[in-house]
């Protein structure tokens, strides 16, 4: 028994030798990214997640000028179409600019970095004639949101919470041309904001 913790001690006490005589050493490679997809083909299989993966030709992103370079090539017989291959308009106008990284909608929040006044107003893009923009407050989200509607008629709107104001900017077309063969338009319901005087309006 003596011995055998004399044995133990000597072990713990004895310079072990490491296993590995040297040291490891590591080194990196630096590489270029690798290029997103360019050709509708390449394009094709990025979304399908298959490489052998095909689509007939279609215009890119930045190919598009007019609306029939948004319709759809259509799947082959027997598959299953991606969205890729039957989506039309809006919809395919935004998948061509996701895979070019641009976004079409522009959905980057609002400046908040600031509160709009009369003379400075926060600046809000629109290519409607009606905008709906919902306003978290200056410092951002010090209220809850509150949606304000701004128009080509009153580009102009005031939070009631925080006070802040926005102005459109109206960047769409200025005449569409689809208004002359009509019914007449209802009027628009009358309410209290509408007996104010315009001077009065943007105080």
């Amino acid at each position: 028994m003596f011995m055998q913790r004399t044995v133990i001690a000597a072990a713990r006490r004895a310079a072990i030798k490491p296993a590995v005589a040297r040291s490891f050493t590591t080194s990196f490679t630096r590489r270029e990214a690798a290029k997103g997809p360019t050709t509708p083909n390449e394009q094709a299989a990025a979304l399908a997640h298959d490489s052998s993966k095909t689509v007939g030709t279609y215009k890119t992103f930045s190919q598009v000028k007019t609306d029939e370079d948004l319709l759809a090539p259509g799947a082959k017989p027997g598959t299953v179409p991606t969205d890729l291959e039957q989506s039309t308009g809006l919809e395919r106008l935004e998948i061509l600019g996701k895979m070019e990284g641009v976004d079409i909608f522009d959905m980057r929040p609002l400046d908040a970095s600031r509160k709009g006044t009369m003379e400075d107003p926060i600046r809000v893009r629109s290519a409607g004639e009606e905008q709906y923009l919902g306003c978290t407050g200056y410092p951002a989200d010090s209220h809850v949101v509150t949606w304000l509607g701004i128009s080509k008629d009153r580009p102009i709107e005031r939070c009631p919470e925080c006070g802040s104001v926005y102005k459109m900017d109206y960047v769409g077309a200025e005449d569409d041309h689809h208004g002359h063969h009509h019914a007449p338009e209802y009027p628009e319901p009358q309410t209290f904001a509408d007996y104010i005087k315009p001077e009065y309006r943007y105080r």
